[in-house]
């Protein structure tokens, strides 16, 4: 039985040069109508102009949601809360942004009364799987559209060259020709010239960071304070969470902090390489994690560790609506109750350095804890606790 027609599409639109030929081809390959979405997740200018760009094209209407609020609350302060970091580097910003774009949507295509949706996701990346997870798990009988899968074009080189043709305005340029993704948390970078792992990306890509050479010369002291292991305050100033990380990343940036280099291994198998700026997020990592130093008990600490490489998989993987990460999203949640107070450090050349952290919560005694005289802990209680847990190796080296 052959599929059936389409009569509407709500197509992921950035303006950029992948979804600016998409909305053309779409039309001309499906001859249905195409409703644009852009969810504005904190990529800053690239939202200018973009409504007069799409119906150019042929769009028939462009929404443009403003979902940051959101993606900070409840998908970046969620990965600050989890340790969240894939392959030990990774901070996730590309990884987050995409179940809060794809759900909204979702919600469009739903509005609109649209029979599919498109999205302008390659088909060797994690972006396709993260999307499409996303998609089915919202609405399972939802029509999908991925042009990339799809269409004769082969790489960014062909695209630009159709662009070119069809009079399509796009940035994307033969010398400088690899993608770029940017939201409120980071910036990646991948494709074209970052595609040999043992070339240094050139200087000039960069756009939230200094580098650490070229960062600030002075030390700077800052004072972050969190309640339930969110972030709430910069300098005793309480921010509402949108203006927090802005700040934080002006900061990060000044002072050459969070630029990551990685090979990471994708979901559909392959190892590509991404060049990625974090400032914020860098910064807020280290603070929560000296934070829950002194107020999680360790078993606690211990065990949210080991979901915390889980939960960096189910998210970079797509995962976020599955059952199993709603699960640890509320496991996560419960280790944090405790985790309130404020955290001091300094900012030096790519450097974030603890220097002070301090709760009201705390489970840190210097009575206990003191190298001094004390009449709290009887050191000669150790050796039975020594002997007891060496009984097993005992018996081990014996047999």
């Amino acid at each position: 039985m052959a599929d059936k027609k389409i009569n509407k599409i709500v197509l992921a639109y950035s303006g950029g040069l992948d979804t600016s030929v998409m909305l053309r081809w779409i039309k001309e390959r499906y001859d249905c109508e195409v409703v644009c979405y852009c969810a504005d997740v904190g990529q800053g200018d690239e939202l200018s102009s973009l409504e007069e760009k799409a119906l150019a094209s042929g769009a028939s209407k462009l929404y443009v949601e403003d979902l940051r609020d959101e993606f900070v609350c409840e998908y970046v302060w969620t990965a600050v809360k989890a340790n969240a970091i894939y392959e030990g580097v990774y901070l996730l910003g590309t990884s987050l942004a995409r179940p809060v774009i794809a759900k909204r949507q979702i919600e469009i295509a739903q509005k609109e009364g649209a029979d599919a949706v498109a999205h302008g996701a390659t088909g060797k990346g994690n972006d396709q799987v993260r999307f499409e997870l996303t998609y089915y798990a919202l609405q399972p009988d939802i029509k999908v559209v991925a042009p990339w899968r799809e269409w004769e074009f082969k790489g960014r080189s062909d695209l630009i060259a159709y662009a070119k043709e069809h009079h399509i305005p796009v940035t994307a340029t033969q010398q400088k020709p690899y993608s770029t993704d940017r939201n409120l948390m980071h910036v990646s970078y991948e494709g074209g010239i970052l595609e040999d792992p043992w070339a240094e990306p050139p200087e000039d890509i960069f756009q939230m960071t200094r580098s650490p050479e070229a960062a600030t010369s002075e030390a700077e002291y800052i004072e972050l304070s969190f309640e339930k292991g969110e972030p709430v305050a910069i300098n005793g100033e309480k921010l509402a969470p949108v203006a927090l990380l802005e700040s934080l990343n002006k900061l990060g940036g000044a002072h050459g902090i969070g630029r990551v280099d990685l090979v990471e291994n994708r979901f559909v198998g392959m190892k590509s390489r991404g060049v990625y700026e974090t400032p914020g997020v860098t910064i807020l990592q280290a603070a929560h994690r000296a934070l829950e130093s002194i107020t999680l008990d360790r078993e606690v600490m211990h065990l949210r560790d080991s979901l915390s490489v889980k939960f960096a998989e189910s998210i970079y993987y797509g995962f976020w609506f599955a059952p199993e990460s709603t699960l640890m999203r509320k496991l996560i949640d419960e280790t944090q109750q405790n985790v309130s107070g404020d955290v001091r450090l300094k900012l030096f050349r790519g450097n974030v350095i603890v220097v002070g952290r301090r709760s009201p919560h705390s489970l840190y005694d210097e009575s206990v804890a003191t190298f001094e005289a004390d009449t709290v802990y009887n050191q000669r209680d150790a050796e039975g606790f020594i002997k007891l847990n060496a009984l097993r190796l005992r018996l081990g080296n014996k047999r």
